[in-house]
C-alpha cells in the first residue's frame, strides 16, 4: 500500500512553527529551523561553560552543545519530566545545537497578520522573541534562532 501525505496548502505570508512550552509559556520556532526532536538523554557537563549551556549529547555520533531555554530566558531552574525533549536547531549550515523545553505542542501555520511586533520598550539585543502571536486564547512567544546564540 503506498504511504500516504497531506500537505497543507500554504501561501506567501504563512509560515510554520514549532510550538513548545517552557514553564508555563508558549514560544515557537520557524519549523525551518527545527532538525529534530529527541527524548531527554544524558548530558555531558563542559567545564566553564556559560551557565546556559547544560553540555553536549552525541546524536548519532555527532557532537551536540545543549542549551537550557529556563536558564536562558530566566524561568528559574531546569525540571524534567517524562516530557522533556531536547529540540535539534540548524544554526548555520553544519552547526547545531539542542534546546532543553518542557513540552512540545504542535505545528501551527501562523501567517504574518497574526504576528504582532515585540513591545518598543524590549532592547532587541535583550530580548529573543521576534514577535508575539495570539492562537486559540494564548499568547505565543515567536523565538528567532539566531538570538539565543
Amino acid at each position: 500500500m503506498a504511504e500516504l501525505a497531506i500537505y497543507e496548502n500554504i501561501t506567501e505570508n504563512e509560515k510554520r512553527y514549532l510550538v513548545f512550552g517552557v514553564k508555563n509559556e508558549k514560544f515557537a520556532f520557524d519549523i525551518t529551523n527545527v532538525n529534530n526532536i529527541v527524548q531527554m538523554e544524558k548530558i555531558r557537563p563542559v567545564p566553564c561553560a556559560p551557565k546556559c549551556y547544560k553540555g553536549v549529547i552525541n546524536l548519532r555520533g555527532e557532537i551536540i552543545p545543549v542549551m537550557s531555554l529556563h536558564t536562558k530566558f530566566n524561568l528559574g531552574d531546569d525540571n524534567i519530566t517524562p516530557n522533556s525533549k531536547i529540540i535539534i536547531l540548524n544554526v548555520d549550515e553544519n552547526k547545531q545545537i539542542g534546546v532543553i523545553v518542557d513540552t512540545v505542542k504542535e505545528v501551527l501555520t501562523i501567517s504574518e497578520d497574526e504576528i504582532e511586533k515585540p513591545s518598543p520598550f524590549l532592547k532587541k539585543e535583550e530580548s529573543n522573541v521576534s514577535g508575539v502571536s495570539k492562537i486559540k486564547d494564548s499568547l505565543i512567544s515567536i523565538i528567532e534562532v539566531s538570538s539565543i546564540m
